[in-house]
């Protein structure tokens, strides 16, 4: 969409709805009150935007909600500072600000005909979620589809209550683990990269994307590599310490690159470019 003549502007917007996804993470529904901003808010997987709670501040977050689906702009956000630790206090109804959407995003058209294997550990399944049900609503454009959630137990695997729905769709596995089980947990016990190995996913006309913690996404890559995908075949989304959205504030660059406006999502051969490790 275009940006607002002030882009430091926030759009009003209310709460629609909240929804406990895990312990500590929540899932807003919002909807601009603006119908012209509400119409006019275009968005892809992987963009973001910044979500304020007036009178403590704003953070950004990656948009959850597939656009095309036209259920509001979605946020899963968990607590874990001053601004999301707010944000979990607000109700339904409350008026919230949204600046956006800033970044790139994944290629959803140059995935298609392709196997897509997503692997999400924790709270980065937010970002894969709005990628697995743009493939999963338009199931016929794309490959195989095989999702990989892990999460540290069976009570922080977000989305769980669209697994099945996930699992039924055509050409669809969906794998899950947890670093530890409890008493009802009859799945998998294992860390996400020795999964991706037991299943080990041919790499031949296929991406593999990934989000999730620094450790798990490191360990994740290297197993990926292993099973012969090469840099350019893998996907992620980078974090950064974002203020501006905009390029401007120069908090969140990387070298030459700034997060907000170069990515959040890169390939692992465009971060090889400016980060030596990969």
């Amino acid at each position: 969409m275009e940006q607002k003549p002030n882009p430091f502007m926030p759009y009003m917007a209310t709460i629609k709805s909240v929804t406990d996804l895990t312990p500590d993470v929540k899932l807003f529904s919002t909807e601009l009150d603006d119908p012209v901003a509400q119409n006019d808010f275009n968005y892809q997987p992987g963009q973001f935007a910044f979500l304020s709670a007036y009178g403590i501040g704003e953070a950004p977050f990656c948009l959850t909600s597939a656009a095309h689906r036209k259920t509001g702009i979605e946020f899963a956000i968990r607590a874990v500072g001053t601004v999301t630790n707010a944000l979990h206090e607000l109700d339904e109804g409350t008026k919230v600000g949204i600046r956006g959407p800033f970044g790139n995003s994944f290629p959803m058209d140059d995935y298609k005909g392709k196997n897509i294997i997503i692997i999400g550990g924790g709270i980065g399944m937010a970002p894969l979620h709005p990628v697995i049900n743009t493939i999963v609503d338009h199931r016929d454009d794309y490959g195989d589809l095989l999702i990989i959630n892990g999460a540290r137990s069976p009570q922080d695997l977000v989305f769980a209550d669209e697994f099945d729905v996930w699992a039924k769709a055509s050409k669809t596995k969906v794998e899950l683990t947890v670093d530890r089980g409890d008493d009802n947990w009859k799945g998998r016990v294992a860390l996400i990269p020795d999964v991706v190995v037991d299943l080990n996913p041919p790499s031949e006309n296929a991406v593999a994307i990934i989000c999730g913690p620094p450790i798990m996404i490191h360990f994740t890559l290297i197993k990926l590599k292993d099973l012969g995908f090469a840099n350019d075949q893998i996907v992620t989304t980078l974090e950064g310490k974002m203020k501006c959205g905009l390029g401007k504030c120069g908090r969140c660059n990387v070298g030459e690159k700034y997060i907000c406006v170069d990515g959040p999502v890169f390939t692992f051969e465009q971060i090889s470019q400016f980060i030596e490790q990969f």
